[in-house]
């Protein structure tokens, strides 16, 4: 049965990144998924939409799910057949890093109400709608994962991270001296080698939904 892995690039990234971890993966299809809006409810059916054209051709799929693309995968995907997920510096909990964003920007969820967006010194635009949609659609999910994360990540606050893996039963690796971008060379090598790893796993049982 062929095997697809699609990769969900996080903010400012391509589909084109799913090149890079082909040797990482082998024996399954790499296909980088294509989402070109950073709104949750546009990524969501263009990421749902990437995984109905993978299984067409791929009996079994898991993702690689890289940041904010890791969030916009659970929300997209939290009821189709996967067989597991790999997760790098996940943004697991969507509602917190807004609120904690709000905190950085030093205003109130009053004021981000009353005013809708929020422009930010750090280059985020606080959003009402936004917050109100996580809100809305909270994630449920129930697919066998591994985390990847680093020690000192701002963006994903350990705590976080520990919660959803007590949750989740996830599987937990952590760079203690990483950063939420892997890309110094010791890094992307921790990486690859913790990805060599986690797709090396035998016997899964895929749940039909």
């Amino acid at each position: 049965m062929k095997k697809g892995m699609l990769y969900i690039h996080g903010k400012g990234g391509s589909a084109r990144e799913a090149v890079q971890y082909q040797k990482n993966c082998a024996g399954w299809e790499m296909i980088g998924v294509d989402y070109s809006a950073p709104l949750p409810w546009i990524a969501r059916d263009q990421i749902l939409a990437s995984y109905r054209k993978a299984r067409e051709r791929c009996g079994r799929i898991s993702i690689l799910a890289n940041s904010i693309g890791a969030y916009f995968a659970m929300l997209a995907l939290q009821d189709c057949a996967l067989e597991k997920a790999l997760l790098i510096s996940p943004i697991l909990d969507m509602e917190s890093l807004i609120l904690t964003m709000i905190s950085w920007a030093h205003v109130t969820e009053e004021a981000l109400r009353e005013r809708r967006e929020i422009p930010t010194d750090f280059g985020e635009t606080l959003s009402w709608e936004y917050l109100m949609y996580v809100r809305r659609h909270p994630i449920r999910w129930d697919v066998p994962t591994e985390i990847l994360c680093a020690g000192e990540d701002p963006m994903v606050p350990r705590g976080v991270v520990d919660a959803f893996v007590r949750a989740h039963r996830a599987g937990l690796t952590v760079m203690e001296d990483g950063e939420h971008w892997f890309h110094t060379e010791h890094q992307l090598d921790v990486m690859r080698e913790w990805i060599k790893k986690e797709i090396s796993y035998k016997n899964v049982i895929l749940k039909e939904r």
